[in-house]
């Protein structure tokens, strides 16, 4: 039997559009149709660089292939997959007639539900970006791991891709030729020391298969609340089976460029909680940075299709690009104040503000012995989790993180009581061995209000910390005040 053209396909598709009065929705290689119900994708018969689905047989393995790996992360959307029949001017679904062309049917979702359309209303809010990093966090964890014998993932892999999409970039930006020549020589000089740290996350067993299209238009809030998200790559495993560093970069990056940075920071850092993955990040400015040159290549190319006169839309990816390859001197800021203080709410503010990465005592504490950040440690844990041998193990953890956050480049913030000078000094000197600007976030309140603080949270259960009033009884007692010539590095909370 013959294949079905491509002029046949589409007739179907407008005909399919007319009698459902559904909205049409055209890409290089899809059709979308939406009929208030349903969104019904139908995959082109294309031969691109990256895609041939020349074949009616390789468009149903896509169709299926899609939906399968989209219901890992939104099976209330990817429903199944479904045959175009008949002829191209009286088609329907699952019919009578020859099959014309499999269809993907998708649950279709209400207009409103993008994060791209929630950031232009202004109603994407934290919480919403805490559901994802939980979200996110959880399917790559459980996400199967590349076979070691793949190439995907490797260090020459993961070099390709960044000095190929560049390259491409500067093929079609002529307009920014210098400026795209200056990123390149950062990229060149930045790949030499991550080879080794690529390929040991390789070795490791890092790659996972992931989503690898997390930019903002490709994650939603459903109208009850659910926070996920779809249109994963199903068409070259190599841009799905990736580091999960890599994967969550992509909306870190994206928020950045649409102006929510804080969102970004916020949303890497609770993912950093959740799969303790702080080792990635010694890769991720160089993720950070390809994921901003795909999405400027992106932009670029979709100017070219463009009307002439058409003004240019959407966030400035080059410039972002531009500033995450060439970021300020790091800093290592440590909180310091009593339990209930406020000192990890403050640290988040400042994260969000400076983009730094934050260790918390209470979360790594608990990582330490195994345990979830939510976990009740006295119900694991015989003698508890909080012994003197148990915090000098914590504080170790976290100057040892700091010092190769430190190292990467990055900001840091450690979020711990640090009552005792002798561990501020010695975060001083950490900060001084790696040329970091060092800063104390002081944070305090009335004994009556750390006292409510500390039941209002015992109570909800919801909370890290397992700070009680004995906790704080005995924090009270032996603390060490900051002293005159620390005075200097103190700041205000955000």
């Amino acid at each position: 039997m013959s294949e079905p053209t491509a002029e046949a396909i589409a007739r179907a598709v407008h005909a399919l559009q007319r009698r459902w009065s559904a909205r049409l929705i055209e890409t290089h290689i899809s059709w979308v149709l939406l009929d208030g119900t349903h969104a019904w994708k139908i995959k082109k018969p294309v031969h691109l660089p990256f895609l041939d689905a020349r074949t009616t047989a390789t468009r149903r393995a896509l169709c299926e292939a899609e939906c399968t790996l989209n219901q890992r992360l939104a099976p209330r959307l990817y429903l199944d997959v479904r045959n175009i029949t008949g002829s191209p001017d009286e088609p329907g679904i699952d019919g009578t007639g020859p099959a014309l062309s499999p269809v993907l049917r998708m649950q279709q979702f209400p207009p409103g539900c993008l994060f791209t359309e929630q950031l232009a209303a202004g109603t994407l809010a934290e919480a919403d970006i805490d559901r994802l990093a939980h979200r996110l966090a959880a399917f790559h964890r459980a996400a199967p791991v590349a076979p070691a014998e793949r190439a995907w993932g490797t260090a020459e892999h993961r070099a390709a891709a960044l000095t190929e999409a560049l390259g491409s970039l500067a093929q079609v930006d002529v307009e920014h030729t210098a400026r795209v020549a200056a990123l390149q020589c950062w990229v060149t000089q930045a790949i030499e020391p991550l080879r080794p740290v690529w390929q040991a996350r390789h070795a490791a067993g890092h790659i996972r298969e992931c989503h690898g299209d997390l930019h903002l238009a490709n994650l939603i809030r459903l109208p009850d609340g659910e926070v996920t998200a779809f249109d994963c790559i199903e068409f070259d495993p190599a841009l799905r089976w990736i580091d999960p560093i890599t994967d969550i970069a992509f909306p870190v990056m994206d928020l950045a460029a649409h102006g929510r940075a804080d969102l970004g920071w916020r949303l890497l850092n609770a993912w950093l909680d959740e799969t303790g993955d702080h080792a990635g990040v010694a890769v991720l400015r160089a993720d950070l940075v390809y994921r901003a040159t795909v999405r400027a290549l992106v932009a670029r190319l979709r100017t070219q299709d463009a009307p002439p006169d058409a003004l240019p839309d959407g966030p400035d990816y080059l410039a972002l690009a531009e500033r995450l390859a060439h970021p300020a001197p790091p800093t290592l800021t440590i909180t310091h104040g009593l339990s209930g203080s406020g000192k990890s709410h403050q640290a988040l503010r400042l994260l969000q503000v400076t983009g730094a990465i934050r260790l918390r005592a209470d979360v790594e504490r608990k990582r330490l012995f195994g345990l979830p950040a939510q976990a009740r440690s006295q119900d694991h844990v015989p003698g508890g989790i909080y012994t003197a041998e148990a915090t000098q193990r914590t504080y170790a953890h976290l100057m040892d993180g700091a010092a190769k956050l430190l190292q990467a480049g990055w900001p840091v913030i450690l979020d711990a009581a640090f009552l005792r000078r002798a561990e501020r000094v010695a975060c001083r000197a950490l900060a001084d061995q790696h040329g970091a600007r060092f800063r104390i976030l002081h944070c305090e309140a009335p004994p009556a209000v750390l006292q409510q603080r500390l039941a209002h949270r015992a109570a909800q259960g919801q909370d890290p910390s397992e700070a009680d009033a004995g906790v704080l009884a005995q924090q009270q007692a032996w603390a060490e005040p900051i002293t005159a010539d620390e005075l200097p590095s103190v700041m205000p909370p955000p």
